[in-house]
């Protein structure tokens, strides 16, 4: 699946233009974001740890891109996220019944957060936009909000 990348809308294969912004579909195919590295590669390199994601979002060919814009912002939103909930596990964690109880959803929540990490990882690889329920939209309300100059 292709994205457009003036304003970041999927393109259908085999499409002409896109039909959110009307544009030629040849400008549509992923093409690398100016430094050499493809759009996909540098969205799946925002999924790492939070610094490139931060990186991605300063530096100047790759905040063009919704694309990057998109996987950056959805990495900080899901890092902040799974810190507060292990946060939270950790003062449940320390109320006497409930928290020894506690001990048997952790490491299923850690092997849950790997197993969507991995996804998350795959998925920019392939160029797609896969969103979280919640932190996806708001990830794409801060991608298609940014204003680059």
């Amino acid at each position: 699946m292709a994205f457009c990348s003036a304003c970041g809308a999927q393109i259908p294969e085999g499409s002409t233009t896109c039909s959110a912004c009307s544009r030629p579909a040849a400008a549509a195919v992923a093409q690398p974001a100016g430094g050499g590295m493809a759009d996909n590669v540098a969205g799946m390199l925002a999924y790492i740890t939070i610094i490139p994601a931060i990186i991605f979002l300063v530096m100047a060919p790759y905040n063009r891109s919704r694309f990057v814009r998109f996987h950056s912002f959805q990495c900080i939103f899901f890092a902040i996220a799974w810190t507060v909930l292990w946060i939270a596990l950790s003062f449940v964690g320390m109320i006497p019944v409930i928290g020894w109880l506690s001990i048997l959803i952790w490491p299923l929540l850690g092997l849950g957060g790997l197993v969507l990490w991995i996804i998350l990882l795959l998925k920019a690889n392939q160029g797609q936009m896969f969103k979280l329920p919640v932190i996806g939209d708001l990830a794409e309300k801060q991608a298609a909000g940014m204003a680059v100059a």
